[in-house]
C-alpha cells in the first residue's frame, strides 16, 4: 500500500488534538494533567501536545524507570522535559515491582511485564489524586486494534488524543511538531524487560501492520480483496485474529442487563450534560 494513504495534513490533526485535549479536559472540570514519559515517541508526541493545549505550567511528566530499564529512555524523557519546560517527577518502581515478581518465574516476561505496567499506573493515578490532574493516555492506533498493551497499565486514561493515529501517521505528526529526531528513529520498545522491543514481540513490522490495518478498517476490504492487492494469507489470518480477539481490551467492561436503564449501554449521556462545571481543587 502506497505510503501516500496513510499521510494526513498533520496542521489539521494538530489543531484538532488540541482542541479535543482543552475540550474534554474541562468537561471532566479539570484544569491540569499529568503523562507518563516512557522516552518514547507516543508520550512525546502526547506531552507536546498538552503543553500547546494547556501551556507547560498545567502539564506534569512523570517518569518510572525500573532498575533494569534503559538509560537512554530516562533521557529521551528528560529531553523532552527540558525542551517543553514542564514540571517533572521521576519515581522508582523497582521496590514495588520487586514485592509483587517474587512469586513470578523469572522467564515468564509477559507477567513481569504486566506487572511494571500496571506499577507505572498506580503511580501515574495516585498523582492524579494528590494533584487533581487528569491523566492523559499515550497508546496509539495500531497498539489499541492488536492489542499491544496492558489493560489498566499503559492503556488506562481517562483521555486518549492519538488513539486513532496508526503508528505511522504518528511518526508524521512527531516530525510535524519537532519532536528530537532520536525519538523518532529509536526502536519502538515498551522497555519492560533487556532488550524488548515492540516489533519482535509483533513478529512484523508497524509499517507493515499499519498497511494491512488500515485496508481492514478505513477501505473496509475483504480477506479475498486484500489476498489480491498482495497481502500474505497468513499475514492476513494472524492480524486479523489479534483484531479479533483483543476486542475487550478495548471496551468498558460488559454489564450484565437486568434494569431498563444499564450504565454504558442505555444511560449514556455525555460528559458535558451537567449545567455546571466546578472546577477540582487545585
Amino acid at each position: 500500500m502506497p505510503a501516500r494513504d496513510l499521510h494526513l495534513d498533520y496542521s489539521l490533526v494538530e489543531d484538532i488534538l488540541t482542541s479535543f485535549l482543552r475540550n474534554e479536559v474541562q468537561k471532566f472540570g479539570f484544569r491540569s494533567v499529568a503523562i507518563g514519559l516512557s522516552g518514547g515517541i507516543d508520550s512525546a508526541v502526547v506531552i507536546e501536545l498538552a503543553v500547546r493545549a494547556f501551556g507547560a505550567g498545567q502539564v506534569l511528566g512523570v517518569m518510572m524507570p525500573y532498575r533494569s530499564s534503559s538509560p537512554e529512555s530516562l533521557e529521551h524523557a528528560e529531553l523532552m522535559i527540558s525542551r517543553l519546560g514542564v514540571r517533572s517527577e521521576v519515581v522508582d518502581i523497582s521496590p514495588a515491582v520487586d514485592a509483587f515478581v517474587r512469586s513470578v518465574p523469572e522467564g515468564d516476561l509477559l507477567r513481569r511485564g504486566n506487572i511494571m505496567a500496571r506499577t507505572r499506573m498506580v503511580y501515574l493515578y495516585d498523582i492524579s489524586a494528590r494533584d487533581c490532574r487528569l491523566i492523559i493516555g499515550t497508546s496509539n492506533k495500531t497498539e489499541l486494534l492488536l492489542g499491544y498493551g496492558t489493560l489498566f497499565g499503559d492503556m488506562a486514561s481517562a483521555i486518549n488524543p492519538v488513539g486513532d493515529l496508526y503508528k505511522t501517521q504518528l511518526r508524521g505528526l512527531a516530525r510535524h511538531l519537532g519532536i528530537p529526531e532520536p525519538l523518532i528513529a529509536k526502536v519502538p520498545s515498551a522497555d519492560l524487560w533487556e532488550g524488548q522491543s515492540d516489533e519482535a514481540d509483533l513478529g512484523f513490522s508497524y509499517e507493515d501492520a499499519d498497511s494491512i490495518l488500515y485496508m481492514m478498517l478505513e477501505k473496509r476490504m475483504d480477506r479475498q480483496s486484500m489476498l489480491a492487492e498482495g497481502v500474505p494469507a497468513a499475514f492476513y489470518d494472524r492480524v486479523r485474529k489479534m483484531v479479533v480477539s483483543n476486542q475487550y481490551k478495548r471496551m468498558m467492561p460488559v454489564i450484565a442487563k437486568i434494569s431498563g436503564r444499564t450504565p454504558g449501554i442505555d444511560f449514556r449521556y455525555a460528559r458535558d450534560w451537567q449545567e455546571n462545571i466546578v472546577y477540582r481543587k487545585q
